[in-house]
């Protein structure tokens, strides 16, 4: 089935382009804020992070959060109000609507399928695996849920702090093996016929066609198609988002922004085929991709 639409098959790779010429360290501009939390917000929906009939903070509380004004914050509730996604009580009081989360969803296929989902420190890589594997009832492998305590123990014993993600111990001794374990549970998975949905950075992994033609052939092995998707979105988004979840291991980032930056591609696509998601604040709705995804990857699929 041809590729349509927000998602192509796409096998170039921008080279040296480090990151922005000139990054800003958050946005100043009110309609792109108020995109930007109502996307993340309607993603976390989506994915069945917010759940129906949860109650959301107060306007004053998400502003705190986002580190936005409480104006950028209302203008994104009216954006998912107007969407059916919450329903307002009272200013103070807004109540999340997704009943069909209630629904059950399973997917079984002849031939597993691995969709390998790829993308920058919050791109959304994990808010799309969350949404495909609610659509599909596929089991999601994300490396750091996977990996995360023993990561840090073993920064730990190696005199690194458990949040570095830069050091050369971590990129040596113990990135590779993060890797590893996220191979072997996703092979596991083919082997019982169980198709996965994987995430991870998978920045080297997608650049180096050695290791894409060994993953896919591993899976093809095991009777497996394997998928690879990246997700891309814009600095300033992930910016956003970044310094909403607050995560310890992002503290480098946000520090020196303009530094994390000038470290990667935002341009950046995989060498080998691959689909491509754009969670941009003024993108399509990543559910509406995701859904796109899944159409074209089962396409003429059996059940």
């Amino acid at each position: 089935m041809p590729w349509r639409g927000h998602l192509r098959p796409d096998a170039t790779v921008t080279e040296g382009t480090p990151g922005m010429s000139s990054p800003q360290s958050r946005l100043n501009r009110p309609d792109s804020l108020h995109q930007q939390v109502a996307r993340n917000l309607r993603n976390d929906i989506e994915a069945g992070v917010l759940r129906n009939g949860d109650v959301l903070p107060s306007t004053r509380e998400l502003a705190e959060r986002w580190g936005v004004s409480v104006f950028t914050i209302s203008e994104a509730m009216k954006l998912l109000a107007d969407e059916g996604l919450i329903i307002s009580k009272s200013r103070s009081k807004r109540i999340v609507n997704a009943p069909d989360q209630a629904r059950s969803n399973e997917i079984r296929l002849r031939t597993p399928r691995v969709i390998l989902i790829g993308g920058y420190a919050g791109s959304g890589k994990t808010e799309l695996g969350r949404i495909l594997a609610r659509e599909t009832g596929w089991p999601m492998l994300d490396k750091d849920t996977l990996t995360r305590p023993v990561v840090e123990a073993a920064l730990e014993v190696l005199g690194q702090s458990p949040n570095d993600r830069e050091s050369a111990d971590y990129l040596t001794k113990i990135r590779p093996r993060e890797y590893e374990a996220l191979a072997a549970a996703t092979n596991e998975n083919v082997a019982c016929g169980n198709s996965a949905i994987v995430t991870a950075p998978f920045i080297r992994e997608f650049n180096d066609t050695a290791w894409v033609d060994r993953t896919r052939a591993s899976h093809a092995a095991l009777n497996a198609e394997t998928t690879l998707v990246w997700v891309y979105c814009d600095a300033d988004t992930m910016h956003t988002y970044i310094r909403h979840r607050g995560a310890a291991r992002d503290a480098a980032k946000l520090a020196d922004w303009p530094h994390y930056l000038g470290q990667i591609d935002v341009t950046f696509r995989p060498a080998a085929p691959h689909a491509l998601v754009d969670n941009c604040a003024s993108g399509v709705p990543l559910q509406n991709q995701a859904r796109e995804l899944l159409t074209t990857i089962l396409g003429g699929a059996s059940a």
